[in-house]
């Protein structure tokens, strides 16, 4: 079987599905009315538009000019699942994050008029850099591999330590109960969106639950937390190894820090897909040659720069993020389904909802 190139697939743009064409002279008639200082680049004429292939949630587009180039995220159209696709937040929360320095695009404009494209966006800085899709990070040597995984948990650790207060930020969630509300919320979401019947996601539907009673506060502070930090949802400078910004707050809000940096730690635990192609994972490379932290290193490296403890509460945590990993593809999978996924290779991630359901139930059996 040919290993799938992930980092050709992902990266670049492509002409939009006709279900997520955007109507190009209308857009361009209400950016330059609301953002006058940039009204020379929209113009339909000079301005191009086209959609980034990576992503699986919201559809993402470049809208390039000689002069200045933007980035527009929108949520799908049609009927989506309730609370998700929730771009007014991520616009609030790069917004906030920017104010402080966090490493995040320059947010322009939000659009909350169903009218102008269809269903709510916003503008953000294009960020010129590196994004990588692999997360063994193919043709980089060991220093550059050390140095980008140090860069990453240092991004996540900074987040975690920012008080919420301080950017704006305070009502952006509710921390208590964060893990117990996430399992009923995406239990919910993957019920919606079922397509077949998988007895691991089932089981895990009814254990969860129970290792994370919703009467139980799960010790940490409420902190800001990213909801799907990893490597290919950062912007990398173009020849260093440090980050220019963090992409993708779709699912971000105020929660269980733990809880975030679990699921930034599964790719050291979820099961390879074929070829490559629905998600990656570094369960089968050998770590110490390519120079990349194993995950009990990577733990004592966050524990040490946070204060939060994290290894005792490993598995439950690993199992309940696979979980919500598999849910957030079954949506994917229902997209498939409906004809409005925003990426070509929604159907190899819709086909891994099993296989990370089957290996979260694993862990949790031992």
């Amino acid at each position: 079987m040919t290993e799938f190139d992930r980092q050709e697939a992902f990266s670049g743009t492509q002409d939009s599905p006709p279900a997520l064409q955007l109507d190009h002279t209308g857009l361009c008639s209400y950016l330059a009315d609301q953002l006058p200082e940039f009204s020379s680049v929209f113009r339909p004429d000079t301005l191009t538009i086209r959609q980034f292939k990576g992503g699986q949630s919201n559809p993402t587009y470049l809208l390039a000019h000689s002069e200045k180039s933007f980035v527009l995220r929108r949520k799908p159209p049609g009927p989506l699942l309730p609370s998700a696709h929730a771009v007014e937040r991520e616009f609030r929360i790069i917004k906030a994050l920017g104010s402080i320095g966090y490493p995040v695009p320059e947010a322009f404009h939000l659009c909350e008029d169903d009218t102008i494209i269809g269903s709510a966006f916003y503008l953000m800085e294009k960020v010129d850099g590196r994004i990588i899709w692999q997360p063994h990070i193919p043709g980089a040597s060991v220093e550059e591999r050390q140095a980008i995984f140090g860069a990453m948990i240092d991004g996540l650790a900074r987040l975690h330590t920012i008080d919420p207060d301080r950017v704006g930020l305070g009502d952006f969630g509710k921390p208590r109960n964060y893990v117990a509300r996430q399992i009923k919320r995406w239990s919910s979401q993957y019920t919606a969106s079922e397509t077949v019947s998988l007895p691991d996601m089932d089981w895990l539907i009814d254990w969860l639950p129970s290792a994370f009673p919703s009467d139980q506060a799960s010790g940490q502070p409420g902190r800001i937390v990213h909801g799907d930090y990893r490597l290919d949802n950062l912007i990398l400078h173009p020849v260093r190894s440090e980050i220019r910004a963090v992409l993708d707050w779709e699912l971000s809000t105020l929660g269980d820090p733990i809880a975030d940096f679990t699921y930034h730690l599964m790719q050291w635990y979820l099961p390879p897909s074929g070829n490559g192609q629905g998600v990656g994972s570094l369960l089968r490379d050998d770590l110490a040659a390519l120079g990349i932290p194993d995950a009990e290193r990577y733990c004592a490296t966050y524990e040490e720069k946070t204060g939060f403890a994290v290894r005792g509460r490993l598995t439950v945590y690993l199992a309940y993020n696979m979980f919500r990993l598999a849910a957030i593809f079954q949506g994917i999978a229902g997209r498939v389904r409906d004809g409005t996924a925003s990426s070509s290779n929604a159907t190899a991630v819709a086909s891994m909802v099993g296989p990370i359901a089957k290996a979260a139930r694993k862990l949790v059996d031992g």
